[in-house]
């Protein structure tokens, strides 16, 4: 039996039973939850190993504590394009411009008129690279820029969407670089993360390296018994097909870093790599979403946080920007401007949520309408994209508690 450390709020004791469930039905190895509802933090639980060995020599576990941090893969996406949203609001950054207009090397190949927002919604065409990235790419920024600038879209731009699982981070990176004049990763520790007090990183630090946990595979049997963590556990035939066709565009587009980067390997921790590479704990990750719809708690005895983005922009964020058959996924899949909304394909809390889900099961997300910030990291990665089966029973567990009233007194 794995130990649970942390509590809950009364009224949420469901929420552990979930939790550890996790563990003692789905092969969690190393876990952490939190959840924050209308200002107050109501659930912070963590447990397991924050450094297994699977298969090999047998290691010692090293618990994980309360200040375990974990690679948070494409959770990443939501931290990444918050800065623009922000810069955004602060006036820096016209979504509605062309890319071209602070990024001019983006033009080519036929790329003049793609508006910043559509960067965001995954409509820009760019989901793989003709020529892979390697690692001295991915480590040095420029190249991997270059590249995506470079590239010709795979769809005329604007005229339909498809997750851009890499790409995406030099994207959205490079015009906050070019906008603010600050990288993705520093802009986002300044302005947002230090002010909010959260221990999220896109480009570890190093004195916060001997926090992070390894990610490992879950054993082939316990993914087996598990099931993908997509969208069911016997995916359509059209999805297994392009995963296995080297040549389809969803193929190309989870390929288009090659070989894979090691996301172990701390001096990849420590590189920017906006799509995927950010690093951070379940109670930072929930802070973060719950500041995004002004929900956090006040810290230090100070005033609560205002909302990261003011209403009109938060529901431009948030809302819908497209919907329907995805180019890279191979479902139905849902976008606002860089995150997903709740759906089938990334089920979350309500039709009001959103946020972004990580390659293996990490999810973080908010919920206006319910009040709430949710973040959940894992280190058992499960062989899967969107929704997860161990985040799907935490969601469950705090929508019963809280249509069975346990948040009333927060009111």
């Amino acid at each position: 039996m794995v130990e649970i450390r942390g509590g809950t709020a009364e009224g949420f004791e469901p929420v552990r039973a979930a939790f550890a469930g996790g563990f003692r039905e789905h092969g969690e190895l190393g876990a952490a939850f939190a959840l924050y509802v209308r200002g107050r933090k109501v659930v912070d639980l963590w447990g397991g190993d924050a450094r297994p060995e699977v298969g090999g020599r047998p290691a010692p576990a090293v618990p994980w504590t309360a200040g375990t941090a974990q690679v948070l893969r494409s959770v990443t996406k939501g931290l990444t394009a918050t800065t623009a949203l922000l810069l955004a609001q602060r006036g820096q950054l016209d979504l509605d411009a062309p890319v071209a207009e602070y990024w001019p090397e983006f033009k080519a190949a036929g790329k003049e008129r793609v508006p910043v927002r559509w960067l965001l919604s995954h409509q820009a065409g760019v989901p793989a690279l003709d020529v892979p990235l390697g690692l001295a790419d991915v480590l040095g920024w420029e190249q991997a820029a270059a590249a995506v600038a470079a590239q010709a879209p795979a769809w005329e731009p604007g005229t339909a969407h498809g997750y851009h699982p890499y790409t995406f981070g030099w994207l959205v990176g490079e015009v906050v670089r070019r906008a603010s004049g600050r990288t993705v990763g520093r802009y986002f520790a300044e302005e947002i993360a230090r002010p909010l007090g959260l221990d999220l990183w896109i480009g570890l630090p190093a004195d916060a390296a001997h926090r992070v946990g390894r990610l490992v595979d879950l054993p082939a049997p316990q993914a087996a018994r598990t099931g993908p963590s997509g969208l069911r556990l016997r995916p359509k035939q059209a999805v297994r097909d392009a995963y296995r066709d080297p040549a389809s565009l969803t193929a190309r587009a989870f390929a288009s870093v090659r070989p894979e980067v090691d996301l172990n390997d701390p001096v990849v921790q420590a590189a920017e790599i906006p799509g995927a590479g950010g690093i951070g704990t379940a109670r930072s990750l929930a802070r973060f979403y719950a500041a995004l719809i002004g929900v956090a708690d006040r810290q230090g005895g100070g005033t609560a946080p205002p909302p990261l983005l003011g209403p009109e922009l938060l529901a431009r964020a948030a809302g819908p920007a497209v919907s329907g058959p995805d180019r890279v996924l191979i479902v139905n899949s849902a976008f606002g401007l860089g995150f997903f909304r709740h759906g089938p394909t990334s089920p979350m809390a309500s039709p009001a949520s959103f946020g972004h889900p990580g390659r293996g099961g990490s999810l973080g997300f908010a919920d206006p309408d319910l009040g709430i910030g949710f973040g959940y990291v894992t280190n058992g990665m499960q062989p899967g994209v969107t929704g997860d089966i161990r985040s799907r029973g935490l969601i469950r567990a705090v929508r019963a508690c809280l249509d069975g009233g346990a948040a009333d007194h927060l009111r």
